[in-house]
């Protein structure tokens, strides 16, 4: 026997769809969009057919649930012009009040059945299209009223389009989906479900996920994705394996060469850094240190801030005598304010790749792990989800700093989630007494790319930047989160502190 050619592929009309399923659907195949009311199907089918229309194809859209008007709002609201889409408008026949049929020993629904698929069968045969979407299968199960006429009905479907050059999307609302919900999935070439899930506190969460998908190799699992104005715009679930790039693994400085020396030479590309400490400690300016090297260098900077305003931001640097202004103007720093009750994880991480692929970020910012934990509807996964987008980043060559606060400003302190182990350095930033001054000290607990200090030093945040002093002995009781310095006061740095973190 000759094997037969791989059938062509279509897109779905949509980028995020068609790269989950790694280039779209075989041509000349009928698929289910599946999903309750409200999830996006309409919006997502009328793409499948506008694609369609713009490669010049002839293309049909069945409603028996949805009016012209409605579906033609649902255009306009989108920016969508329907001019090169045939609408076909079937509302089923109401057998029931037509005395002339009461006469005849048949069910009324058998008669309406029949007859609306009839319609559909002569409509596909005058018209000839490419691409054909039926709304929806709800109507049909309950016309049919047994699972084994209703699964008949869409067999006679199935089986009236595999003669004909066409691809079929069949969509359902998973209305009475108890009289042969599953046989579809059967019977279908491919099942894609939408969900929408309401979370305790802000926006509605949706998301999208192949369940079958005969002969395509498809990223499986389930994918964020919003409804905005020009579509669904899908964020596919991020494989860090999937991405590679070569590069060389410099020193990127600090600015600092004091704090590069703690550092065994500074932090490398390819590799991320985890800050923690207490609230105002100095975390974020000292990944702002590095954002601002970095746009000094002619490296671009992204600085996703969960947490704090650019008002705020921006006049921190002024007090610590960092140029953030002229360089978010230039942008060689692009900062972006995050809303953790609006935004997805899924569309969090498809905004980093974003920055790396398209604007090309050398270092990423963080700020701070404690608003993208509160992003999450499901803290279960937060590990597995920052895991991907490190290992992604760090294949990319790129410096990601993350800040994490700690529970309580002195004494024993709460971390909210351990990503430590994920994490290639570790620097903890601390308050520390001496004769009754508040001061800071900087210590590295990790890093495996290399060697490093093993000392802890002081660091202020001074009007001319952040400045590391020399190495401390006689410290006790960093680790338990009540540093003592009993040392000789020479070591210390003499001015007093400045700013705030």
């Amino acid at each position: 026997m000759s094997e037969r050619a791989d059938p062509e592929r279509v897109s779905t009309g949509s980028a995020g769809l068609d790269d989950i399923l790694g280039g779209g659907f075989d041509r000349n195949r009928m698929y289910l969009y599946e999903g309750r009311p409200g999830t996006g199907k309409t919006t997502i089918a009328l793409q499948f057919l506008l694609e369609g229309a713009r490669q010049g194809e002839r293309v049909l859209y069945i409603t028996l649930s949805e009016s012209l008007a409605e579906l033609e709002l649902v255009a306009k609201r989108h920016g969508w012009s329907l001019q090169g889409i045939d609408i076909f408008e079937l509302i089923p026949p109401e057998s029931a009040l037509d005395q002339g049929r009461e006469i005849t020993i048949l069910h009324p629904s058998e008669l309406e059945l029949g007859e609306t698929t009839k319609l559909i069968f002569d409509r596909v045969k005058a018209l000839n299209p490419t691409r054909v979407v039926v709304d929806s299968l709800s109507e049909l199960r309950l016309l049919a009223q047994d699972p084994l006429r209703y699964r008949r009905q869409v067999l006679a479907l199935k089986h009236f389009f595999a003669s004909r050059q066409c691809t079929i999307v069949l969509l359902d609302d998973l209305s009475g989906a108890d009289i042969g919900g599953l046989q579809l999935h059967s019977i279908s070439h491919g099942v894609v479900l939408l969900e929408q899930l309401a979370i305790e506190y802000g926006a509605e969460r949706r998301r999208i996920r192949v369940l079958k998908m005969r002969g395509i190799h498809f990223r499986g699992g389930y994918h964020d994705f919003t409804i905005r104005k020009g579509g669904l715009e899908i964020f596919p679930r991020l494989i860090a394996a999937e991405h590679h790039t070569k590069f060389i693994g410099e020193f990127v400085s600090s600015g600092s060469d004091e704090l590069d020396r703690l550092l065994g030479g500074g932090l490398e590309r390819g590799t991320n850094a985890l800050l923690i400490g207490a609230a105002g400690v100095g975390k974020s300016s000292l990944a702002l240190t590095y954002a601002i090297s970095a746009a000094q260098r002619g490296d671009h900077a992204v600085f996703f801030a969960f947490d704090e305003g650019r008002g705020t931001l921006e006049a921190r640097a002024r007090t610590i005598g960092l140029p953030l202004t002229e360089a978010l103007e230039k942008g060689s720093i692009r900062f972006q304010q995050i809303d953790p009750a609006e935004l997805s994880p899924g569309e969090f991480a498809a905004n980093v790749r974003k920055s790396v692929e398209v604007d090309g970020a050398r270092v990423i910012v963080i700020d701070s792990l404690n608003g993208y934990l509160n992003a999450m509807p499901d803290g279960r996964f937060l590990i597995l989800q920052m895991h991907e987008l490190l290992t992604y980043l760090n294949q990319q060559g790129v410096l990601t700093l993350m800040v994490l606060a700690q529970h309580g400003l002195v004494g024993p302190m709460d971390t909210p989630l351990d990503v430590s182990y994920l994490s290639d350095s570790v620097l903890m930033l601390r308050y520390f007494e001496y004769r009754g001054v508040v001061r800071r000290a900087l210590s590295v607990v990790k890093k495996r790319s290399g060697h490093h200090e093993h000392t802890i030093r002081e660091f202020r945040l001074t009007p001319g930047g952040i400045e590391v002093g020399p190495p401390l002995v006689n410290f006790s009781g960093i680790f338990s989160g009540t540093p003592q310095y009993t040392g000789d006061p020479e070591p210390l740095m003499t001015s007093e502190s400045h700013g705030g973190a």
